[in-house]
């Protein structure tokens, strides 16, 4: 087995200090500014994707790999069961309490 050792991981503390910005922005966002709500909660999601595809590349490794089709099958099942869980949860929370 090959050491890949390269060192200090720069891409890494540069990937954490940018989600940290990015959550700082949202921080602010919620807090500080008067902007109408809406554009506080479409703001602040934004930047959670942002700050999420960050992580599946800087963290994940999602950019490495030899079958690059494997891991776009990957996260988009991850995004179906994602959609799934939060649809379910929002249509129980919703209308369970007709049964």
């Amino acid at each position: 087995m090959e050491n890949k050792s390269k060192g200090f991981p720069i891409s890494h503390v540069a990937g954490f200090l940018t989600s940290l910005l990015l959550t700082f922005a949202a921080v602010f966002l919620a807090f500080e500014t008067t902007l109408p709500f809406r554009t506080i909660i479409w703001s602040i999601g934004t930047l959670a994707v942002i700050q999420a595809v960050l992580q599946l590349y800087m963290f994940m490794h999602m950019n490495e790999g030899e079958d690059g089709k494997a891991n776009i099958i990957n996260i988009a099942y991850a995004f179906f069961i994602a959609f799934v869980t939060v649809a379910g949860s929002i249509w129980v929370m919703s209308f369970g309490h007709y049964m």
